[in-house]
C-alpha cells in the first residue's frame, strides 16, 4: 500500500509540474507581488530559517516567498498545488535537504524548468554529504554561518550587479551570528558539568550539542514522524533520576505529551523534574517578537537552556 501511495504521489506531481511549465518563470514574466516593476530576485524558501537569512541577505533586492508557516513541522509537512507553482516560478529555490521537507521531496527534486534549486545543508563543506543523516544544520551557529555564505554566493551568482549589496548585508548578518555563537557558548559554559543535559521531544539538538559542550537526548527521533517507544521513555527517565536533570524541554512544532510523561516517571521514581521551557527547533517564533528571526530564535533557546539547566545568563 505505501508504495503505491507515493506512486500515485509522484504521478500527481509530475503532472502538476508539468503544468505549471507552461507558466512563465521568474518575477518578470509573473504577478508574484510587484516585483515585475521593481525587478527582484525572484526566491523561495522553504522554512522560516532560510528565508531568514535570505532576506537579510537579499535586502530589498529580493522578493521572498517561504512555504512552510511557523509553528508547522517541516517533517510532516504536504506540498500543496500552490507550493508547487510557486516552485516552478521562482527564480531560486533554497530548501534544506537531507531529507527534513521529506514530503515535498519529490517536487524539489523533479526539476522541469531551469531555476537554480539550492540543498544548503547538503552544501555546507565542513560536513561530507555521505554522512549527512540528521537535517537540523541550523542548531550550529557556525554551520549556519557557512549557509549564509552559500546564499550570498548565490545570489551574487544570479544578479552580479547587485554583489555590493549582497556582500554588505551578508557581511554584517555573519558579525552578528559570530557574535551569537560566543554568547551561546559562554552561557552553556556556566551550566554545572554535571547538570549540562538537553532532553527534549525530538532528536533536533546533535548539532547544538557538539557545537555547545551539552549532551543531548530527543524522545523520538530526527525525524517527529517516527514515535517514541516505551523504551525510550524508560531509558529517558531513568537518565533523568541517575544524572539528577532538573529540566525537560518541549518544543514549539512537536506535541508536548510525550515529554510530560518524562516528568510524571521520574516523579514515580522519586525525582521533581521540571518543564524547563519551550524551544524552536524546526519552526521559528511569531513574527513581529523577539523569537521570530533566527537570532532571536537561538538566542531564545540558549537563554532558556541554561537558566533551566542551572547556569548563567549575563
Amino acid at each position: 500500500m505505501r508504495s503505491t501511495r507515493r506512486t500515485f504521489t509522484v504521478r500527481f506531481l509530475n503532472s502538476a509540474l508539468l503544468a505549471m511549465a507552461a507558466v512563465p518563470t521568474g518575477c518578470k514574466s509573473t504577478d508574484w507581488q510587484t516585483s515585475d516593476s521593481l525587478g527582484r530576485v525572484c526566491i523561495v524558501a522553504t522554512t522560516g530559517m532560510i528565508a531568514d537569512l535570505v532576506r537579510h541577505i537579499g535586502g530589498d533586492r529580493v522578493v521572498v516567498e517561504q512555504l512552510i508557516n511557523r509553528g508547522i513541522d517541516p517533517h510532516l509537512y504536504r506540498p500543496c498545488t500552490d507550493d508547487v507553482r510557486s516552485i516552478v516560478r521562482a527564480d531560486i529555490v533554497f530548501f534544506n535537504g537531507v531529507k527534513l521537507e521529506g514530503r515535498m521531496g519529490d517536487v524539489l527534486s523533479t526539476k522541469i524548468t531551469s531555476n537554480l534549486r539550492v540543498p544548503v545543508c547538503e552544501r555546507i563543506q565542513s560536513i561530507e554529504v555521505s554522512e549527512l543523516e540528521d537535517p537540523h544544520c541550523w542548531m550550529d551557529v557556525q554551520l549556519w554561518m557557512d549557509v549564509a555564505k552559500i546564499i550570498e554566493a548565490t545570489l551574487v551568482e544570479f544578479a552580479p550587479e547587485d554583489a555590493s549589496i549582497f556582500n554588505a548585508n551578508a557581511k554584517r548578518l555573519l558579525a552578528e551570528l559570530a557574535a551569537l555563537d560566543e554568547t551561546g557558548k559562554r552561557w552553556i559554559a556556566s551550566i554545572p558539568e554535571s547538570q549540562r543535559v538537553l532532553i527534549s521531544s525530538h532528536d533536533a539538538f546533535q548539532y547544538f550539542g557538539r557545537q555547545y559542550g551539552i549532551q543531548v537526548e530527543g524522545l523520538q527521533g530526527i525525524s517527529t514522524s517516527s514515535e517514541a517507544g516505551l523504551k525510550r521513555v524508560e531509558e529517558l527517565v531513568d537518565m533523568l533520576v541517575r544524572l539528577r536533570v532538573p529540566s525537560v524541554f518541549i518544543e514549539s512544532s512537536v506535541p508536548e505529551k510525550g515529554v510530560r510523561s518524562l516528568i510524571e516517571g521520574a516523579s514515580r521514581k522519586g525525582w521533581d523534574v521540571k518543564m524547563g521551557g519551550t524551544l524552536f527547533t524546526d519552526s521559528m517564533g511569531e513574527e513581529g517578537t523577539g523569537q521570530g528571526t533566527y537570532i532571536g530564535m537561538m538566542n531564545h533557546n540558549f537563554r532558556t537552556i541554561t537558566q533551566a539547566l542551572g547556569g548563567v545568563v549575563d
